[in-house]
């Protein structure tokens, strides 16, 4: 099971929902071999409550999450809420997180206290870093740290390295299908 959650989508910006000028060959080839949901309304229209959703099948207010997240956030996602992959924790799969987190960035909070095996990724949006446009204006953003479990693997993310984001989250996801091939396994990206 793999599970792609991309923020600020719209319904036709990829080709299995009708993009126009450009080709999505590998999401299309994905999409004729799996299943495609073609109605959909998100618990709400911001990241960390709809990702709270889509991990605990409730209402983002019921398990405490009304709005987003950011760094000087000191609480999460309730360690005691059950997610999906703890469920299917319970039947034998392998759990993995490859990208943004949002529920979270507190090690009560982070994905390993949550059901996964691994993750890698960043623990929140990846504009809330000292090079956004309003820094200093508007926002007081910290360095934004890239994660491997519950270790800082590149404690302060520069302009230049969010471009590498996708081809890494995308050899990780390639990388524990290709080990867990032989199992059920679970893949929140």
């Amino acid at each position: 099971l793999v599970i792609i959650n991309i923020d600020d989508m719209g319904y036709a910006d990829i080709g299995p929902f009708g993009a126009k000028g450009y080709e999505t060959p590998n999401l299309q080839r994905m999409a004729d071999e799996g299943m495609v949901f073609t109605s959909f309304c998100v618990a709400r229209s911001v990241c960390s409550p709809s990702r709270a959703a889509l991990m605990t099948g409730c209402y983002p207010v019921r398990v405490g999450v009304p709005g987003n997240f950011g760094p000087g956030s000191t609480t999460g996602l309730n360690p005691d809420e059950m997610t999906i992959a703890e469920v299917v924790k319970q039947r034998g799969y392998a759990t993995a997180v490859y990208g943004k987190w949002h529920l979270g960035h507190l090690p009560p909070f982070r994905p390993m206290r949550q059901g996964f095996d691994e993750w890698f990724g960043l623990p929140y949006s990846h504009d809330m870093w000292p090079y956004h446009p309003e820094q200093g204006s508007l926002y007081h953003f910290p360095d934004l740290p890239l994660m491997e479990n519950d270790t800082v693997v590149n404690p302060a993310m520069k302009p230049g390295d969010e471009v590498h984001l996708t081809q890494w989250y995308t050899e990780r996801a390639t990388g524990f299908i290709r080990r867990h091939q032989e199992e059920p396994f679970l893949i929140y990206l």
